[in-house]
C-alpha cells in the first residue's frame, strides 16, 4: 500500500515550524514524512535551512510515523558521521527511519572548499560512501582509502536494525548504477514516460522488490492565482536541468537564472491549483502507478491550510481507493 508522505521542506520554513507541521500531519493522516537535507537554500527568497539530522530526532521524538531523509555523503559529511549519524537514529528509532544517499549539489557541498567533482566522480565517492556506511553499521572497523578516507572508525552505538540505505537518482543511468547496491530509490516527478524508465531501470539491475519512492513538488493554495504567486516565487528557480543545478553553489546564482523563467513556464512543469479533486486526481494516478511512497510538497507556504485541506479532502479518497483495492 502507497503511503502518502509529508515533505518537510527546511529551505523554506525554519525547523521549529516544521516541528509543529510533522505533528499536524500525523494527526491529519499523512502517513510518513521526508525531510530535505541542504546547507543553503536554491533562492534568497526561500530564506530558511535548518540542519536535518538536529530537526529529524526531534520531529520523530514528537510523532510515530517513519521518517526518511536524503544526505549527500562524501564532501559536506564525512561517510563515518553519516553512519553514526543513521545509527543514532536507528537506534532510537527502531524501524523508522530511512536514508536516501545522493552524490549531492555544490550549493551545499562546496562549502568546505574543496574542488566540486564532475558527476562520474561524484557517483563513484557516493558508492565509496555508501559502503563504508554500511560496513560501520554492521559493526566493523573500517580503514578505507580511495575518494573518501578512513581510519580504524568503529561504531559502538549500533541500531538493532540497520536502516535501509536508498539511493536519490534523477537519470536512468543513475538509477540502473544504484540498483545492486541501493536498498531503495527516491525520484522526482518527471513525467509519466521518464519516471518509468527510471523505475524500470533501478528495477531491471538489481532493484527489484526494493520500495520506490516518488516526490512530488506542486502549489496548492486557497485559489489558483495564490497558487501560482507561490510556485513563481518560491520553486522558480528549480526547472533547469539537473547538470546546471548541481553545478550552481550560491543561491543567489539560482535566482540569477530564475529571472528567465515566466509563471507560463512553471504552469508548465507542475501542478498548480486550488482543487482538492484535482489532488485527488494526480496522487491516485501516481499510487496506480506503483510507488511505496508519495512525497507531497507543496511548495506555497501555507502549511497549516494544505495539511488541514488534505487530511480533511485528499488524505481519505486516496485511503479508500487503496483499501477497495486489497
Amino acid at each position: 500500500m502507497t503511503q502518502i508522505t509529508y515533505h518537510a521542506s527546511h529551505e523554506q520554513h525554519p525547523p521549529s515550524a516544521l516541528l509543529r507541521y510533522a505533528i499536524a500531519a500525523e494527526q491529519s493522516g499523512f502517513q510518513a514524512v521526508h525531510s530535505s537535507d541542504h546547507f543553503h537554500p536554491w533562492s534568497e527568497r526561500q530564506g530558511q535551512s535548518g540542519f536535518s539530522f538536529s530537526w529529524i530526532a526531534a520531529a520523530m521524538q514528537a510523532t510515530t510515523l517513519p521518517f526518511s531523509m536524503v544526505c549527500a555523503p562524501g564532501q559536506r559529511y564525512h561517510p563515518a558521521i553519516v553512519a553514526q549519524a543513521v545509527a543514532t537514529l536507528g537506534e532510537m528509532f527502531p524501524g523508522r527511519y530511512s536514508v536516501e544517499l545522493g552524490s549531492g549539489e555544490a550549493l551545499n557541498e562546496c562549502i568546505t572548499g574543496d574542488i566540486w567533482p564532475h558527476k562520474e566522480e561524484r557517483n563513484a565517492r557516493l558508492l565509496e560512501c555508501a559502503q563504508v556506511i554500511r560496513r560501520l553499521l554492521e559493526g566493523e572497523m573500517v580503514t578505507h582509502n580511495g575518494l573518501v578516507r578512513v581510519k580504524e572508525a568503529k561504531l559502538y552505538t549500533l541500531p538493532a536494525v540497520i536502516p535501509p540505505l536508498m539511493v536519490a537518482a534523477l537519470s536512468e543511468k543513475t538509477a540502473a548504477w544504484a540498483g545492486a547496491w541501493a536498498d531503495g530509490l527516491i525520484t522526482v516527478d518527471t513525467g509519466d514516460e521518464q519516471l518509468k524508465k527510471i523505475a524500470d531501470a533501478f528495477r531491471d539491475n538489481g532493484g527489484a522488490g526494493k520500495p520506490v519512492y516518488l516526490q512530488m513538488a506542486f502549489s496548492y493554495a486557497a485559489t489558483e492565482k495564490k497558487a501560482m504567486d507561490a510556485a513563481y516565487d518560491q520553486w522558480r528557480t528549480n526547472f533547469f536541468a539537473p547538470e546546471v543545478l548541481n553545478d550552481l553553489n550560491r543561491p543567489t546564482q539560482f535566482d540569477s537564472i530564475s529571472n528567465y523563467v515566466r509563471q507560463e513556464d512553471i504552469a508548465e512543469k507542475m501542478l498548480i491549483t486550488d482543487s482538492a479533486e484535482k489532488c485527488i486526481s494526480v496522487i491516485q494516478h501516481y499510487v496506480d502507478l506503483g510507488f511505496d511512497r508519495i512525497i507531497l510538497h507543496n511548495v506555497h507556504r501555507d502549511q497549516e491550510r494544505f495539511i488541514r485541506d488534505f487530511g480533511d479532502k485528499v488524505l481519505p479518497h486516496i485511503r479508500l481507493s487503496q483499501k477497495g483495492k486489497l
